[in-house]
């Protein structure tokens, strides 16, 4: 048997009997000088730096076993983004017994007095910051287990001028009562501070929206019930908008959910920026004109997302943006072809471009093709019931609309949203 102990947010272990008789100890440093006094004599200490190495160490003490166990030493809860995940796929479930501890998310969230059922998670040890920075700016309650390259320092640098409403919660050392420190700070103090390597997590807070109706399931919101919403349900001029039927296909090409940052380029209503955002991506719109922009913000208020609103003309605005994972186009004019290199060159996966004039479709798929995209397009063709005298109906077309897309191949699809779900995290888990 294989005992894991989680040991709180600096809580110390108490006397137990498979710490006691454990042939084996694995665990960092920091827990096993904690643990000497509780530790058979003889017992083989193993200190925690490579995962594999260590549980091989495991593999070849159960393989001789002489009747002793394996206690395995964690900090928080090591079923929560730890070591659990990486001890159950190597010898299973069943040769596990887990003791948890509270973990540093609860235990953060518990000394700024909010719930977090209604919070995101999301890990950023040992992986590309992007995905926690994206979660962050999408979401108003947002947990980051940090790592080293991924601090407060990094988080706040990336989010500094994108996201002006947010504010960090930095918890250092959580659960020792001489050294545990929660800073409140901005996202530029943040990025200004050294911080050392004490920081157990970061709180990543819109502070106007930090408490969520209370619901049935845990995390940030469902997915939404519905989507490609009707054109009714944005503000919008003369009809200048992304038409719904147009919109459902463009959403299935692109692909938005937690973890991604989508653009929406020539963005107009933003319709297409807000439906993004309420699959959870961060989302960016860019406008050129003035009544556009105010549109978009007050379509995203509406909808209750955040949207990014960049006022501007494409391609010019887009080199101060983070790089895209997918992008939509639905204006660009004379600049078409140019807007589609420049989003092609920076897309992590996709760029979906809708036109309406048959004359530019071929530009846009050469432009796709010489970024390396595979291309592919569909001429939209709908008509819409209207109503007629005498409680009748008849068939009202629409504008054809091409909606033309490509995609970067050899795109992994679940790349960006593996940290929040299903990655084991060494952060809540062994290594300290």
């Amino acid at each position: 048997m294989i005992t894991v102990f989680g040991t709180g947010t600096g809580a110390p272990l108490s006397p137990d009997p498979a710490l006691s008789s454990a042939g084996l100890v694995v665990g960092g440093r920091r827990h096993l000088d904690a643990a000497e006094a509780l530790l058979a004599p003889g017992a083989e200490r193993v200190v925690l730096g490579p995962l594999a190495p260590a549980l091989d160490s495991v593999e070849r003490y159960i393989e001789n076993e002489k009747g002793q166990g394996v206690a395995v030493l964690a900090s928080g809860d090591p079923g929560f983004f730890g070591i659990v995940r990486a001890l159950a796929e190597r010898f299973g479930p069943a040769a596990l017994d887990v003791r948890p501890g509270v973990s540093s998310v609860a235990t953060a969230f518990a000394r700024v007095g909010l719930p977090w059922d209604d919070a995101a998670v999301v890990s950023a040890h040992g992986r590309d910051l992007r995905t926690a920075v994206n979660v962050c700016r999408a979401y108003p309650k947002t947990a980051v287990l940090t790592g080293p390259g991924a601090g407060p320092a990094e988080l706040g640098a990336e989010l500094a001028h994108r996201s002006t409403d947010r504010v960090l919660v930095v918890a250092s050392r959580l659960g020792d009562p001489e050294h545990e420190s929660l800073e409140r700070v901005t996202p530029s103090e943040a990025a200004a501070r050294y911080w050392g390597d004490a920081v157990s997590v970061v709180l990543c807070l819109d502070e106007k929206r930090v408490l969520a109706p209370v619901r049935t399931l845990a995390g940030p919101g469902r997915p939404p019930a519905r989507w490609a919403l009707d054109e009714s349900e944005f503000a919008h001029r003369d009809s200048m908008i992304t038409k719904f039927e147009v919109r459902a296909l463009a959403l299935a090409r692109l692909g938005p959910r937690p973890g991604d940052l989508v653009w929406d380029i020539g963005a107009g209503s933003g319709s297409v920026a807000v439906e993004c955002a309420r699959f959870g991506a961060a989302a960016v719109a860019v406008e050129k004109t003035v009544d556009g922009v105010s549109r978009i913000r007050d379509n995203a208020a509406a909808h209750g997302v955040d949207v990014r609103v960049v006022h501007g003309a494409a391609p010019t605005v887009l080199s101060d943006l983070a790089d895209p994972d997918a992008v939509f186009i639905g204006g660009g004019g004379r600049e078409l072809t140019a807007i589609v290199t420049a989003c092609a060159r920076r897309t992590r996966r996709s760029v979906v471009v809708a036109v309406a004039a048959v004359d530019r479709v071929g530009a846009v798929r050469d432009a796709l093709g010489a970024a390396g995209f595979v291309s592919d397009g569909v001429l939209l063709q709908s008509s819409r019931l209207a109503p007629l005298p005498g409680d009748v109906s008849r068939l009202a077309a629409a504008n054809p609309v091409f909606l033309v897309w490509g995609v970067r191949p050899h795109t992994e699809s679940a790349t960006s949203a593996t940290s929040l779900t299903s990655v084991t995290s060494l952060n809540e888990g062994v290594v300290e």
